[in-house]
């Protein structure tokens, strides 16, 4: 793979001096790993741990609940919208300033946010460190990818770099019912000692690198990009509550679709493009990004689902509820380290396959054996197992196949791709989801508006994402055992 001059690693680089393709890798080199790993744990940690705490901020602020869903959806909308711009901006300014910079507005908007007293500034900080997360989550996957040559050694790393993104979600849902019961602004407060200690830790560990000496000089693909996306995940994740067909909807959408068509005409025209459109040709990496949309769409809706059908129907304290759903971060933890390995034996699209395959088959199990007092043993633990083995096998596979042969001047580009997909389709999904279970406790009976039935229709939903990534990975398979059938019948 070739290396532009604008990412040769410097001396001070870890893989100049200990690469990392060696057989053992030395210390800073797992240094520089901690340090990424340590930031994608925060980022699943916060997206999980305050949605526990709604319930506490509201009730302390005297907020509503749709001022409270602006607490998820504020840093859902800096952290989608900008997510893609976030990526290229590192390849285009130079990884490692733009982590550190990124990550020290993290630190400080939590710490902010654990300070407020008002709401209005609550959301803002909230939004605020999505924007920061929608710069160090793209930028962390590439200084990652351009560190660990391509093949086994980045396998390995992202095995154990996914290892930690999936126990931060996981490991979220327990620290926020410990920490809610201390007080909520814990919540907010924990991430911003570990944040510092990244923070300071990439200083003396990430490799220096140098910024491109083109590109970075499309001003008007940069304002369509960011106003498009920043006005299509607002208007997903508002649809619910404003209604899908009102004209503001409609009108949001409208808009937001014209700002990303021009957006793809500039990038067409311009000498240095932002974006360089040829890479959304190749197949492997839009399909990667499909399979991405899938996975975290359904998982993140589902666990959605989850917690307010076992705390409200069920009437479980989020700590119990938590523990219900701790086998998936286990499963994770554990079994991720060797996903690498099975990348590099059966390859990417294999295991994405044997991925959403386990996902669908969880989602099936609980939409028909799942009851409005379901047995833990027979209806949900199952689930839970399937779920923890498909996004194990899924997440790592993903992110390899979507990174994979892409050059080092535009790893941050195809990270900030793959988290954008992710981000913005898990956000689409789950207003999708919500708008069916907010309608379905309105159809429902009394004695169910808050049972199984009402969430029936998010889980067709789910299941059904699932199944769409499930044929779309499946189809070039089938394609390439055909053609094979086709070669072997000709020698013959």
């Amino acid at each position: 793979m070739t290396r532009t001059d604008s990412t040769r690693h410097t001396a001070n680089s870890p893989e100049s001096a200990h690469p990392a393709s060696a057989e053992r890798w030395p210390l800073r080199l797992w240094g520089v790993l901690a340090v990424l790993c340590l930031v994608l744990f925060l980022d699943g940690l916060d997206v999980s741990m305050v949605g526990v705490a709604l319930p506490s901020i509201g009730h302390e602020l005297g907020l509503s609940t749709t001022s409270l869903q602006w607490i998820i959806n504020g840093y859902v909308l800096g952290f989608g919208g900008l997510l893609l711009l976030g990526g290229r901006t590192a390849d285009l300014l130079g990884r490692r300033n733009v982590f550190l910079i990124a990550l020290a507005v993290f630190a400080a908007a939590s710490l902010v946010g654990g300070l407020v007293d008002n709401g209005t500034l609550l959301i803002a900080s909230r939004f605020v460190k999505g924007l920061a997360a929608a710069f160090t989550a793209p930028t962390a996957m590439s200084i990652l990818t351009t560190t660990f040559k391509e093949g086994r050694e980045r396998n390995k790393a992202l095995s154990v770099f996914s290892v930690f993104g999936a126990s931060g979600y996981s490991s979220g849902l327990i620290l926020g019912g410990l920490l809610t019961s201390a007080g909520w602004r814990f919540t907010f407060l924990m991430p911003v000692p570990f944040a510092v200690l990244a923070l300071i830790g990439g200083y003396f560990l990430v490799p220096r690198d140098k910024p491109a000496d083109t590109g970075g000089h499309d001003l008007v693909g940069a304002v369509t990009l960011v106003t498009g996306m920043l006005l299509t995940v607002y208007t997903v994740v508002s649809a619910p509550a404003r209604g899908w067909a009102t004209p503001m909807t409609l009108g949001s959408f409208a808009v937001a679709i014209a700002l990303l068509a021009t957006f793809f005409l500039v990038e067409r025209k311009v000498p240095h493009p932002l974006v360089r459109l040829g890479l959304l040709r190749v197949g492997t990496i839009v399909r990667a990004n499909l399979a991405i949309i899938a996975l975290f769409g359904s998982y993140l809706s589902f666990q959605f689902m989850m917690t307010i059908f076992l705390q409200s129907a069920l009437g479980w304290s989020p700590l119990k509820m938590a523990m219900a759903l701790l086998p998936t971060g286990i499963i994770v933890a554990f079994g991720s380290p060797f996903v690498g390995g099975l990348v590099d034996r059966f390859g990417s699209p294999k295991l994405i396959l044997a991925a959403l395959a386990s996902l669908s088959a969880g989602y099936l199990w609980f939409l028909f054996v799942g009851s409005d007092s379901p047995s833990y043993v027979v209806a949900i633990l199952p689930s839970v197992i399937l779920l923890g083995l498909g996004f194990a096998l899924g997440y790592t596979s993903i992110i390899a196949q979507a990174t994979s042969g892409v050059d080092d001047s535009e790893q941050g580009l195809a990270s900030g791709l793959v988290n954008t997909s992710a981000q913005v389709g898990a956000a689409l999904v789950l207003a999708l989801t919500t708008a069916l279970v907010t309608a379905g406790s309105h159809t429902a009976t009394d004695d169910t508006t808050t049972g199984f039935e009402q969430f029936h229709p998010g889980l067709i939903l789910v299941t059904a994402v699932a199944l769409v990534g499930l044929a779309i990975t499946v189809a070039p398979l089938l394609r390439r055992t055909r053609a094979g059938d086709r070669e072997l019948v000709d020698v013959s």
